[in-house]
């Protein structure tokens, strides 16, 4: 179905919007919206889901981690695969947030609040894996850095470690991004909310704003440094995770372009999830004049230039693995390809590479089903790469007697079902609690909008 697109002159909001009736509509989502019957089944799902996750780590805490199908040549399975793979979706809020900010591109507006939610959310899925893959995470703090008695210090020359730093500054960093951009929203529902208690969590959470010429200011200098320090994370990050293959000498791994080849996945992979989360919610509450198709067309856009950078890094490890030749990286790409796996690999590329080229056409692009089908196809596509990587590289090591099979076991699905059950949960809170879009930055989208007057927050 394709809709007409915004008229106004940026394209990035439907004509006929005052300020007053921006503040309206969006606040009335989370004030006077009566709860519904899909929000209510969402977060049923979700909670469903996410006391499967709990069964789940602890059966995982009580009996170990044997209940995971890791076995002798692949010591790496479900958790590595979905720990990279949830990171790689939230990069997608610290781009739009971060590097589309400071580039000023008006378009992020109706789309960047529900992204930086959507990698807290993320990044918070993602931090269980590494710390349920240790078998004791009681002792997590080990890997920090800490004076003690013990004199244990981490080992600095571990992929964990830098896991641990990369992805502890990444996620406190989008969570600070985050809530300052809230705070002026924070502002509006205490100030329109009817209810004692709302007004006093949300006047707590909102600081004491009071739409000051200093209060602006301040927040204008701390919201603009705060993105100038995201933007570097959206590189190094993935760039760490990278790391955790391209230092080792595992055929399939050990290569160079795998920093800027993750990166471009990570970006590919989190555009599809907004798109995915993006047009139901557009949909449901009724968001079309603010979410238009301008915003879905660039979005597609993007997924179509990041799909190209993905299939670039495909085929050079096809090249290299051939031009080096070296025996045993000649033998995994001939196993990609023939061997046991094969489906999977097949499965990737159609899903990452083929699928996504319909987005070469204007009416793809603005085609809601087509989008959200693209999308879907796309994650299932870079999860399927995150396997490949992982279980064909350590399934077939040097010698023959190292060779063996991986499948995830029913507790390797529960917990990964389990942790989109978590993420679904935190969504529909979000949407129940908080604005989905950025009232105050929209307001200064309008035409009547002056630079620095940013309107009553009321």
């Amino acid at each position: 179905m394709t809709e007409p697109q915004a008229t106004t002159g940026q394209q990035v909001l439907a004509p006929g919007h005052s300020m007053a009736s921006i503040t309206d509509k969006v606040s009335a989502i989370v004030l006077t919206r009566p709860v519904g019957k899909r929000w209510l089944f969402g977060f049923t799902l979700g909670f469903i889901l996410t006391c499967v996750l709990f069964t789940t780590i602890a059966n995982l805490l009580v009996t170990g981690v044997g209940i995971w199908g890791l076995n002798a040549p692949v010591g790496w399975g479900f958790d590595i695969i979905n720990f990279v793979w949830w990171i790689g979706i939230g990069h997608a809020g610290t781009l739009i947030s971060a590097i589309l900010l400071l580039l000023r591109q008006n378009w992020r507006t109706s789309i960047n609040r529900f992204a930086e939610a959507m990698t807290l959310f993320a990044v918070s899925c993602a931090g269980l894996y590494p710390l349920l893959h240790m078998g004791r995470p009681w002792f997590f703090y080990w890997l920090m850095p800490i004076p003690n008695t013990m004199e244990l210090w981490p080992q600095w020359r571990s992929p964990l470690i830098w896991d641990v730093f990369a992805v502890s500054t990444y996620a406190s960093v989008s969570a600070l991004f985050w809530y300052v951009g809230l705070i002026p929203d924070l502002a509006t529902l205490r100030d329109r909310t009817t209810s004692r208690l709302g007004r006093m969590v949300y006047g707590v959470l909102a600081m004491g704003w009071r739409n000051s010429a200093k209060h602006w200011h301040q927040y204008e200098t701390a919201y603009n440094l705060l993105a100038g320090l995201c933007t570097p994370l959206v590189v190094s990050v993935h760039t760490v995770v990278s790391f955790d293959f391209a230092v080792g000498v595992v055929p399939g791994w050990h290569a160079t372009v795998f920093p800027p080849y993750f990166v471009a996945g990570a970006i590919f992979a989190g555009f599809a999830m907004v798109l995915i989360l993006c047009i139901p919610i557009r949909a449901v509450y009724g968001l079309q004049d603010f979410i238009t198709m301008k915003h879905l067309e660039n979005m597609g856009k993007i997924l179509l230039a990041t799909c190209l950078m993905v299939s670039y890094g495909y085929a050079m490890e096809i090249f290299t693995a051939f031009y080096t030749a070296n025996t045993y990286e000649e033998y995994l790409m001939h196993n990609r390809l023939h061997g046991p796996y094969a489906t999977s690999y097949y499965a990737l590329w159609f899903c990452n590479l083929i699928v996504p080229q319909v987005l070469w056409f204007k009416w793809a692009r603005t085609n809601v089903w087509v989008l959200f089908i693209v999308s879907l196809a796309v994650s299932v596509g870079m999860w399927l790469e995150r396997f490949v990587i992982i279980v064909l590289s350590l399934s077939r090591d040097f010698m023959p007697s190292m060779w063996g099979q991986y499948r995830g076991t029913p507790w390797d699905w529960s917990m990964y079902v389990g942790t989109i059950g978590l993420f679904i949960t935190l969504l529909f809170l979000f949407l129940r609690f908080l604005p989905v879009i950025s009232i105050f930055e929209m307001r200064t989208l309008l035409p009547e909008a002056k630079v620095g007057d940013h309107g009553e927050h009321s």
